[in-house]
């Protein structure tokens, strides 16, 4: 019997940076600066969450991956017997390590690539095999604007075995990067990098993200207000990233950062560009605490992306029923009714957070909305 080969790549290093407020973990000197303040590989940890989902194709599949830290613990991690390709230095890989294990996996008849990482990794996969070979991200990012992941890692290898066993097309799917320099300084600049071939069922992937309007000043100045009469003494303010939660902390009269996770207490800045641990100290002692999110444009994840400093942690000291989402009509309806997602990191809080949330939309004003993990 013929198997079906499944080309595993990790990059070790991706996401690194986003509970510690670095907005990335390109270049070996963020890398340095995230380990020093306690970041956590979790990369290898995701794959693997892919890789349950195909372990009922066992029989029938092989596993193609890189040594140790970019592929083979996490097959291993799983029960599955890789066969590792190449060689790596250890705690030193690079992109330059990922192209070549995407061609050597490509040569040796691999029909579909899992890549865990974020939109650099992307990139990589991009480079090294172009539409030749279909590849699907199993996100482990922090900046995943790209088209090409899965919603989640189970998902990823959910739609991995959908994929084998001919239950899905291909699509061409967008690679889009940014520079990372220029993110952390508050400016996005995202730019197609080029496409992919990956297997596509809409419920299982995320968009590519989408620019808000820069012409919804009036709905933002609602939300604003409608934020402002509950905001109480005493209780902290957690505001994730982006333009329209800029905005919305803005017309509050707060000096917000654009991309980055601020925390607000007695109408001042207590942390600018906060940490996970900046947070969990500001919520020492039970302080009270609200966190206010935005779906991403085009893609409606409220957690996950962009904003990991909100931890699985953080969100739980918070409850549930703590946590804001504002938005403007325009970005609602442009999910065209496609559900909200969060991807928080753990499961028990996915699934915490699933069900239904209240969206606010302007001053008094807010709808009720799907929330899925």
């Amino acid at each position: 019997m013929k198997k079906h080969i499944i080309g595993l790549i990790v990059n070790p290093v991706a996401g690194l940076g986003g509970r510690v407020g670095l907005k990335g973990s390109d270049g070996a000197e963020i890398q340095r600066k995230a380990l020093e303040l306690g970041a956590v590989p979790h990369a290898a940890d995701r794959a693997a969450q892919a890789l349950q989902a195909l372990l009922q194709l066992r029989p029938e599949m092989e596993i193609l991956t890189y040594p140790s830290e970019m592929g083979a613990d996490a097959a291993r991690q799983t029960g599955l017997d890789p066969h590792v390709l190449g060689t790596i230095q250890l705690g030193r890989t690079s992109a330059a390590d990922t192209v070549r294990a995407a061609r050597q996996m490509m040569e040796n008849g691999a029909e579909l690539l899992l890549f865990a990482g974020g939109d650099g990794t992307a990139r990589n996969i991009c480079d090294a095999v172009g539409l030749q070979v279909p590849a699907l991200g199993i996100p482990a990012g922090v900046k995943i604007h790209s088209a090409v992941y899965a919603t989640h890692p189970r998902q990823a290898g959910e739609l991995a075995a959908a994929f084998l066993d001919d239950e899905v097309k291909l699509r061409r799917a967008e690679v889009m990067d940014l520079d990372e320099d220029a993110f952390r300084a508050g400016h996005v600049s995202p730019r197609l990098y080029g496409y992919l071939q990956m297997p596509f069922l809409k419920r299982y992937v995320q968009g590519a993200k989408a620019p808000s309007s820069l012409s919804e000043s009036a709905a933002l100045e609602a939300i604003a207000a409608d934020l402002a009469e509950w905001m109480k003494p005493g209780w902290l303010y957690i505001f994730g990233p982006g333009s329209t939660t800029h905005a919305v902390a803005v017309h509050l009269g707060l000096e917000k950062t654009l991309l980055g996770v601020d925390a607000v207490l007695d109408g001042k800045i207590a942390a600018a560009d906060a940490s996970e641990a900046d947070l969990l100290q500001l919520l020492a002692g039970n302080r009270p605490a609200e966190i206010v999110v935005t779906p991403i444009g085009g893609q409606g994840c409220i957690f996950g992306r962009g904003n990991q400093p909100i931890s699985p942690e953080v969100i739980r000291r918070a409850g549930r029923a703590h946590v804001r989402v504002v938005s403007t009509p325009e970005k609602i309806q442009a999910l065209n009714g496609q559900p909200l997602w969060v991807d928080s990191g753990e499961r028990a809080v996915d699934e915490l957070l699933s069900g239904y949330l209240a969206v606010i939309t302007g001053y008094k004003e807010s709808v009720m909305y799907k929330v899925t993990a």
